[in-house]
């Protein structure tokens, strides 16, 4: 694993190296279970292991094991924070993971507040803390500036009157003001249909009254996700309506398991470069010797989490205090580029500003492949 990180301040040899030998300790916060999204979950576990087996096959840090103790958020704010609360007290150096932004953020707050610096790997709400966090990075980019650069994409493709199929929740609200914000001001329109008390036929109905050419899933998956999917595609009064999924279910194997060829041409956001390094080219066939499958961006984000928690934790020691303290000298080579941190505004936290983004779908002839439609 490739890196560096500057330091002002080198740490001393007792604080790199532990004479028992106990291990370094990173607590990893990761939906496994329902109603989180557990396959998410399970790329993201999988980009954070394989990057602590490569730290601990080159040497741990300082000669000392580098330990990830995981728990499972479920989806659950209330459950993240007490997982918060029980690996602060196991003394883990600093937290790592989360997809789901409403748990990240729970899990951010309480972190800051600890003073437990936490490498927010997944999650993309723009505010991830309300005021700015000491102890808080994070890896995704910001919501806006993704979901931006999926509107651009709608515009390119000659979309004006766009859809969304919403639900309740931060997020999706977070997300609609985004694209209605980005849209209004380029001339488009955007209507929000909530399908939380009607059913998906209900969808095709609306589409058809306001003329809509794209409908967006702002929508829990697999339901009702897979059912607004299915009644849009086989609704002949909606050939032509584009279907979109900006937060990027259509990504992983299970979308396409529920959904088979109704599943393609189903353009989502993914935080991946065109063509990757030397370094993302190995991790990439690592990882899909883990899972058995393509991995999503998810998986190497979680990767590079423990690649820049590795480096901090080798240049700075394991104290706390000076793990938080590095953020601003970070300069890492990730999987998908060089990590460095910012303070960027209206997201609370030290940012990697930013991450490559594509705009990509499954390839109606061959579902099992991915074609990068654009990149922002």
């Amino acid at each position: 694993m490739s890196g560096m990180v500057t330091s002002a301040h080198p740490p001393r040899r007792d604080e790199t190296e532990r004479a028992d030998g106990s291990p370094v300790r990173i607590g990893a916060l990761v939906p496994l279970t329902r109603p989180g999204w557990a396959e998410a979950g399970r790329h993201l576990l999988a980009g954070l292991e394989l990057a602590v087996d490569e730290v601990n096959d080159a040497g741990g840090i300082g000669g000392s094991p580098l330990e990830l103790v995981v728990r499972d958020t479920a989806a659950d704010p209330r459950r993240a924070a007490a997982a918060v609360d029980e690996l602060s007290g196991l003394g883990v150096a600093a937290l790592a993971g989360e997809y789901h932004s409403v748990v990240a953020r729970t899990a951010a707050v309480r972190a800051d507040a600890l003073g437990l610096p936490f490498l927010c790997s997944s999650a993309v709400v723009d505010a991830l803390t309300e005021q700015p966090a000491r102890c808080v990075a994070r890896l995704a980019p910001a919501q806006s500036h993704g979901w931006r650069t999926y509107a651009d994409f709608l515009l390119g493709a000659g979309h004006s009157r766009i859809a969304v199929a919403a639900q309740p929740s931060v997020y999706w609200a977070s997300g609609t003001r985004i694209l209605r914000g980005h849209l209004a001001a380029r001339g488009a329109t955007l209507v929000e249909l909530d399908v939380s008390a009607q059913p998906a036929t209900a969808v095709c109905d609306a589409l058809v009254d306001h003329r809509a050419t794209a409908l967006l899933l702002l929508v829990g998956h697999p339901e009702p996700a897979v059912s607004i999917v299915r009644s849009v595609r086989h609704d002949q009064r909606l050939d032509g309506v584009l279907i979109g999924a900006p937060a990027g279910q259509p990504e992983f194997a299970e979308w396409l398991g529920e959904l088979g060829a109704d599943g393609a041409g189903i353009p989502f956001l993914r935080y991946l470069p065109e063509q990757f390094g030397s370094l993302g080219a190995r991790v990439g066939t690592a990882l899909r010797e883990r899972l058995g499958l393509t991995p999503s961006f998810v998986a190497f984000e979680g990767y590079d989490t423990v690649a820049v928690l590795a480096e901090v934790l080798r240049a700075h020691g394991t104290d706390r205090a000076r793990v938080a303290g590095a953020w601003p000298h970070v300069a890492v080579e990730g999987t998908r580029g060089k990590i460095r941190f910012s303070r960027t505004p209206g997201t609370g936290v030290w940012q990697w500003a930013w991450p490559p983004v594509q705009v990509a779908d499954r390839d109606p002839a061959e579902p099992a492949r991915f074609r990068i439609l654009h990149t922002g």
